[in-house]
C-alpha cells in the first residue's frame, strides 16, 4: 500500500474541514463561472504550502486549479477566520476522553537517574553563583 502524499486530505479530516468552510451563493443574475471544489482548493493550499513553491507555480496536471484561485481562497478563509476555528475544533476531538492517552505523560528521560550524567551537568540547572573574591566589591 502506498503512503499517501502529505497535501492529499483523507474523508475524516474532511468531514471536520468542510462544515468551518465559509458558504458562498452564486448570483442569480450574472452566476460566472462555477466555484473550483474546496476539496481540490485545499489540497493545493497544502500542496504549495508543503512543497515550499510559490502559488503561481502550481502546476495545473496535479488538478487543484489555477494558483492564484488556491491563493485567493486562502485569504478569504484566512479573513473569514477558518483557521482558529479549524484550530480549536481539533483540539476539542482531541481532547475527549478516549482521545489521547496520557498515562505516561509525566514519565520523562530527564527527570530519571543515570550514572553517566550528573546534575550539575544538566542544561537544565541554573548557573552557579560565582565565589565572594569574583563578585563586585559593593555587593554585601
Amino acid at each position: 500500500m502506498a503512503r499517501p502524499k502529505p497535501w492529499e486530505v483523507d474523508d475524516k479530516l474532511w468531514t471536520v474541514f468542510e462544515p468551518l468552510l465559509p458558504r458562498v451563493d452564486r448570483r442569480i443574475r450574472h452566476p460566472g463561472r462555477k466555484r473550483h471544489p474546496d476539496l481540490l482548493v485545499f489540497q493545493g493550499i497544502l500542496f504549495v504550502l508543503y512543497t515550499g513553491i510559490s502559488c503561481e507555480h502550481l502546476p495545473q496536471e496535479l488538478g487543484f486549479g489555477f494558483g492564484m484561485t488556491c491563493w485567493r481562497r486562502l485569504a478569504e478563509w484566512t479573513e473569514a477566520g477558518l483557521w482558529p476555528r479549524l484550530h480549536e475544533t481539533l483540539l476539542a476531538g482531541l481532547r475527549s476522553p478516549a482521545a489521547l492517552d496520557f498515562s505516561g505523560a509525566g514519565r520523562r528521560r530527564s527527570h530519571t537517574s543515570s550514572k553517566a550524567r550528573s546534575i550539575s551537568s544538566s542544561p537544565l540547572t541554573s548557573p552557579q553563583i560565582p565565589p565572594r573574591s569574583w563578585r563586585p566589591s559593593s555587593v554585601p
